[in-house]
């Protein structure tokens, strides 16, 4: 994912934190602020050290990156979201990630209806 796709700035995260509304699932949390000046979407991803050392916190936010990768054409380009990994999303596979990663999109209202 591009950089001007990315939320990276800690004041960014805060304000998306503080004003934006939150969903989640078993796996994950979504906090969304819509953006309606903006062109396109942009995304941060949070991955705790619950999830496992470094190896493992990596190899999750590569699978979320290439989900979202994947949904790019199906989501809100108006809005900035967050998804934080929960510890249970640390055993899943690529296809298990996406399967839940899409119903807590859904949940946010972040996925555009197909």
């Amino acid at each position: 994912m591009r950089k001007s796709y990315r939320v990276k700035k800690e004041t960014e995260f805060q304000k998306v934190f503080e004003q934006g509304k939150s969903c989640a699932n078993r796996q994950f949390v979504i906090y969304m602020i819509e953006k309606p000046q903006q062109l396109h979407f942009r995304v941060g991803i949070s991955v705790g050290k619950k999830i496992g050392n470094a190896v493992a916190r990596n190899w999750v936010k590569r699978r979320i990156r290439q989900s979202l990768t994947e949904l790019k054409p199906q989501l809100k380009q108006d809005c900035d979201f967050i998804v934080i990994a929960r510890p249970a999303v640390s055993g899943l596979s690529m296809a298990e990630t996406k399967k839940h990663l899409i119903h807590v999109l859904r949940l946010a209202h972040v996925l555009q209806k197909d």
